[in-house]
């Protein structure tokens, strides 16, 4: 009886998997590209633990499935993600064959900053450094001034610890000798810098093109230590609208909205909105200072396109940008502006930009573009007054042409500069119009070798014909191996208080030694350029960049030789930089990526046979970023950091009791991403997860801070007069330094310069990004 029962449990079980098996069905297939089969591809169904993977073939085989309707996905690396609904009945065996499209990693990012044109970043002769929204997205941020701290050899540097203006640096080049432009136009000078890289949505970023080493002769002046395009997408490639919102636990918010449509048949338009709020003072470091300054910004961008005949270019767009920032005392208030009671750095910055591009209706490939900005500036620091105007005019024909092996670039452009003050170093407003001519010839040898030889010219009334040559050379070893060697020279006409906030905050005195001659510079840059495709379905790039840059009448400030003093001259020897950097990424079929970057520098003044290293530059540095996507719970995980290795520091003498290097230190974060509902990503996650900031291991950043007016600092002249309070020092005094007394045993006067790093530590985040493609 026993046996007969077991033998009748086994048949049923046999049974009931049978009639489950048949009930359920399968998938198979081939996974194809252009050029063939696509081995270790990912197939799942989506919402469920359903999956494989294609074999070497190509072929793949997706079995027990239930019946019912689903959403069919297909990822592998070096192609755009594939997805489809399909629908199953019992027991189907469906064939589904499926054809993918590469991603950027095989069709070639197109970049037009390294020579004026579009043309695929492995063709480029000229090294360039492409960053997609998707980078952004990465570390989520109010600018693309915060964002670049994750790009290898690039660092935003604060330059006040009060008011948190700050410039970008390359390879350790100061800030101005850094050029920002929008849609290739050079619509960002030193005032601008910051502002230039604030209220762009990154939804209408198309990319952002780096270039590392002088750009002269093609963009003029300020293109010496590099320059950052940042191109705007096209209106055919926006969403229809976006929204991205996220707020911290500082109580930052941020929002970008945007939309695009239709003015007739033949007009797009293009409209992003950029909103910032941070209005909670913080003073985490005990010095009655704000941590980070309060601002309330917005900005407005529209971007028009224009169909023409024979697809011909016509493009419009302009920007609105308003600020109010403040920082100084927790107690200040806007009644206190200006003032000698409360201390408090008071930026109310307006400002607003046009650009357009426009293709002549001629048979040959003729391009206008233009840009103007206007830059108004209101500022107080203390109860020290900076009121400022800038504004910049720029037209410029180019003439693309090929000939046989020659692709010859033709340009005309006409720069006008206005700038005024109310600063005692600025008499009267300057004023200038530069005109220039430039020339290039791309010349194709064979399919391995190309050469290009480039020329520009610029005449400037105050500094006479300026000549700035350049030349690249770009070897294709294989397809996959580049070798790139570019050399040119660059050359920056100054401004001084354009482009030193030093100068216009704390109780330093500016001295201006004599008429300050434009900078040149000379650089070489060797580059190799390597991509490994693996058989599993890896994909390995490796850019390893080798440099050198030498400046002949570099402009540097001196804080050395009188601690309260900022000394401007031009430098009586030679500035170097010099140094090698890599980024490496890679991307493994489970989805993982990474992305590490590493840069090594030393950047020198010798004057008088002395060299000295550099101010606030430091010697190594390194970025990286991880991602995985956890594909069936529609999640993804990106943590990404920083590294810097010490830099000197500005003191106020010998007896100033802070360090004179920086540590080494890092910040770094971690976000969730999650995108199971259509249209809409949520994220959120924590910045700063190491609580870092500048104050560990200092007895305070900002010298004085009790005494922001100096009223109770005593004074020397060189005649050995005494004077107490900064208020009280006669005109006609000279030499003055401050001297040791009981009340300020250490010398010192109010200084808000020394700062190499964020106060901001650490905070958590949570955002929302809608969009309707």
């Amino acid at each position: 009886m026993k046996i007969k029962l077991k033998s009748n449990l086994y048949l049923l079980c046999i049974l009931l998997t049978g009639l489950v098996n048949a009930q359920n069905s399968s998938i198979t297939g081939i996974i194809t590209d252009d050029q063939g089969t696509v081995p270790f591809a990912n197939i799942y169904l989506k919402g469920t633990k359903l999956g494989t993977s294609s074999s070497e073939d190509g072929t793949y085989n997706l079995k027990d499935i239930p019946a019912g309707t689903y959403k069919l996905k297909v990822s592998v690396i070096g192609y755009q993600d594939f997805s489809t609904k399909i629908t199953l009945e019992s027991n189907e065996n469906k064939t589904l064959d499926i054809k993918i499209n590469p991603a950027s990693e095989q069709l070639e990012e197109m970049v037009v900053t390294g020579t004026l044109k579009a043309v695929s970043r492995s063709e480029s002769p000229v090294p360039v450094e492409v960053y997609s929204p998707t980078f952004l997205k990465k570390n989520p941020t109010a600018s693309i001034f915060e964002a670049l701290q994750n790009v290898n050899g690039v660092r935003p540097q604060i330059n006040c610890n009060v008011c948190n203006t700050g410039d970008i640096h390359i390879n350790g080049l100061e800030g101005p000798y850094t050029l920002v432009l929008i849609d290739g136009m050079p619509i960002v000078s030193g005032l601008g810098t910051v502002y230039g890289l604030s209220g762009i949505p990154n939804s209408l970023i198309e990319q952002i093109e780096i270039v590392k080493g002088p750009a002269s002769s093609l963009y003029g002046s300020e293109a010496v230590g590099g320059l950052i395009n940042i191109i705007t997408k096209n209106t055919s490639d926006a969403p229809t609208f976006f929204a991205d919102t996220f707020v911290t636990g500082w109580g930052e918010v941020n929002l970008d909205v945007g939309t695009k449509a239709s003015i007739g048949k033949k007009t797009d338009v293009l409209l992003g909105i950029n909103y910032f709020n941070y209005s909670n003072p913080i003073d985490n470091n005990g010095d009655n200072f704000t941590d980070l300054t309060l601002q309330d910004r917005i900005s407005i961008f529209q971007k028009w396109n224009f169909e023409r005949n024979e697809n011909r270019i016509f493009s419009l767009a302009g920007r609105f940008f308003y600020e109010d920032r403040w920082g100084g005392e927790m107690q200040w208030t806007p009644e206190f502006r200006g003032g000698d009671e409360i201390y408090g750095e008071s930026i109310y910055t307006r400002r607003w930009e046009v650009l357009g591009k426009y293709q002549l209706p001629i048979k040959e490939k003729v391009l206008f573009s233009f840009s103007y900005n206007d830059h108004s500036q209101n500022s107080v620091y203390g109860n020290v007054p900076y009121l400022a105007d800038q504004r910049i005019g720029f037209g410029q024909f180019t003439w693309d042409k090929t000939l046989d092996k020659h692709d010859i670039l033709v340009g005309t452009a006409l720069r006008y500069n206005y700038y005024d003050d109310n600063t005692t170093a600025t008499v009267a407003a300057d004023e200038v119009v530069i005109p220039s001519l430039f020339v290039q010839d791309e010349i194709s040898f064979t399919e391995q070798h190309s050469l290009l030889l480039g020329m520009r010219y610029d005449y400037d009334k105050r500094h006479g014909s300026i000549y700035t040559p350049r030349m690249a050379y770009r070897y294709k070893i294989t397809d996959n191996d580049i070798l790139r060697l570019n050399a040119g020279t660059g050359f920056r006409v100054v401004n001084l208080f354009t482009e030193e906030h030093a100068a216009l905050t704390g109780a330093r005195e500016v001295v201006v030694t004599e008429e300050l001659n434009p900078e040149k510079s000379l650089n070489i840059n060797l580059n190799y350029l390597k991509k490994i495709y693996a058989d599993n379905g890896t994909f390995v790039s490796i850019d390893a960049s080798l440099f050198y840059t030498h400046f002949s009448n570099a402009i540097l400030p001196d804080y050395d030789t009188d601690p309260n003093k900022i000394i401007y001259d031009n430098l009586n020897g030679k500035s170097v930089s010099k140094g090698a950097s890599a980024n490496v990424d890679f991307s493994f079929p489970s989805g993982l990526k990474l992305l590490v970057g590493a840069t090594y520098q030393d950047v020198s003044q010798t004057e008088d046979g002395i060299t000295q290293r550099q101010i606030l530059t430091e010697s190594y540095s390194g970025t990286w970023s991880a991602s995985y996507e956890f594909k069936r719970l529609n999640l993804s995980v990106d943590y990404s950091g920083n590294l810097y290795g010490p830099m000197r520091l500005p003191l106020l003498g010998d007896l100033d009791p802070r360090s004179e290097y920086s540590p080494t230190w890092s910040i770094q974060n971690i976000q969730f991403t999650y995108k199971g509902l259509e249209n809409f990503e949520f994220y959120g996650g924590i910045k700063n997860l190491l609580d870092w900031t500048p104050n560990r291991g200092n007895p305070f950043i900002i010298a004085r801070a009790n005494d922001p007016f100096d009223n109770n600092v005593t004074f020397e002249d060189q005649s050995g007069n005494k004077y107490v309070g900064a208020q009280n020092i006669p005109e006609s005094a000279s030499g003055i330094s401050a001297v040791a007394t009981a009340n300020n045993p250490n010398a010192l006067t109010f200084d808000p310069s020394y700062v190499y790093g964020p106060n901001q530590g650490i905070r958590g985040f949570f955002g929302l990004r809608y969009r309707i493609n």
